[in-house]
């Protein structure tokens, strides 16, 4: 009993109202948060790479391949956050072995899939297949073998041949537009559709989560262009640059707008719940919600974009107003994740008492391990972009 004592006493010291004894360690933590980011930056990458081959955005050119690469190399890790959180996974392939469909968290695993397999993988092949067999003609050792087996020990390279590989993309990248929607929607679903929480239930959680996910994807793709490109003593195309700060622009808009609406919508219905959840949001998660999700993570970035565009602004200072926004932008997603995740178990079932999230910086569910799941995809990205150079020169023939 002590020892029980001294552990929830950090926990219990900060707990306000009545509290139920079930309620006051939280059940999901910081990788649960990470979860819905990672799916986040994975769907806003495939769109922003989907306006490329579909709508034609020719100024976005220079990213398409990147933003391929880095949906790859954020989704093969997505899965990992709930898979250390749930403690066994071993035992994550029985959910295809024994498929629930009325779990829409169960069903993730086939949603994944799909989205792994039939759309990312299938796009990325056709898309380098013309570049592989290239690659392989004219290298030798380890680097011929491994551009030989990615193409399949393809060899065909005639007008007919890239003819059909470049409509399979673009129907591959149509129907990989519902499918992104569907992979980061789905997590809005599962939240938005717990009616017992006020703080999720809501019938736009699914298109708040789709918006801010197209928002972090196209924030993360500024940053690692911005990032790559001078790395590679190449000069940054401005009208990309340009014009994906447009795209982050208006998306942030609409999210706003649509974070907005739902604030009214709860504000307008004023059920038993607002009083609890009124002094949450100006206690508890004042710092999270106000500060850094709406005033770094998306005012100040909007105006920052706003002045750029208005007045004449040398390319040097647009390459820093840029990056600095596509940051806190970063910063404010992720904070807009812990919001929802932590803070639907802030308060109790009663709507009397509100208790504290403690966060560890060792074991599974500590800082730690979010770290280095955080720095993964970025490894991944890095091995990528070496096997697969995504450089418009990388793609001429010798």
């Amino acid at each position: 009993m002590e020892e029980l004592i001294k552990h929830l006493y950090p926990i219990l010291k900060e707990v306000t109202g009545y509290i139920y004894p079930n309620e006051i360690e939280l059940h999901w933590g910081l990788l649960v948060v990470i979860y819905p980011y990672l799916t986040g930056l994975v769907a806003g990458a495939f769109i922003l790479a989907s306006l490329v081959k579909v709508f034609n955005v020719k100024e976005l050119q220079p990213t398409y391949r990147m933003s391929l690469l880095t949906a790859l190399a954020f989704l093969l890790v997505a899965p990992l956050p709930l898979l250390a959180h749930l403690g066994h996974p071993e035992k994550s392939f029985e959910i295809f072995l024994t498929p629930n469909t009325t779990s829409a968290m169960a069903m993730f695993g086939f949603v994944y899939a799909w989205y792994l397999m039939a759309v990312l993988l299938l796009e990325i092949w056709f898309t380098y297949r013309r570049d592989l067999i290239l690659w392989a003609s004219r290298e030798k050792g380890l680097r011929k073998w491994i551009h030989k087996l990615l193409s399949l020990f393809s060899s065909d390279i005639s007008e007919r041949a890239l003819a059909f590989d470049r409509k399979a993309v673009k129907i591959i990248t149509i129907i990989g537009i519902p499918s992104a929607f569907l992979l980061h929607g789905y997590v809005g679903f599962i939240f938005g559709s717990v009616k017992a929480n006020p703080w999720w239930s809501s019938v736009l959680m699914p298109i708040v989560f789709l918006f801010s996910a197209i928002v972090s994807g196209i924030a993360l793709m500024l940053l690692i262009y911005m990032i790559v490109t001078p790395l590679r003593s190449k000069p940054i195309d401005m009208k990309c640059l340009d014009k994906l700060a447009s795209y982050l622009f208006y998306i942030m808009i609409i999210d706003f707008s649509l974070e907005a609406l739902d604030f009214i919508h709860r504000i307008y219905e004023s059920e038993e719940s607002i009083k609890i959840l009124a002094q949450m949001v100006s206690g508890k998660l004042f710092f999270s919600l106000v500060v850094v999700q709406l005033l770094m993570g998306m005012i100040i970035p909007l105006g920052a974009i706003i002045a750029v565009k208005m007045f004449r602004t040398p390319d040097e200072l647009k390459k820093i107003v840029y990056f600095v926004s596509a940051l806190l932008v970063q910063v404010g997603i992720f904070s807009t994740r812990w919001n929802v995740v932590i803070g639907g178990q802030l308060f109790s079932k009663s709507f009397r008492g509100l208790t504290v999230y403690k966060m560890t910086f060792f074991g599974l569910e500590g800082l730690l391990v979010s770290i280095v799941i955080l720095i993964l995809p970025l490894f991944i990205l890095y091995i990528l972009m070496n096997i697969l150079p995504p450089w418009d020169e990388a793609r001429e023939p010798g």
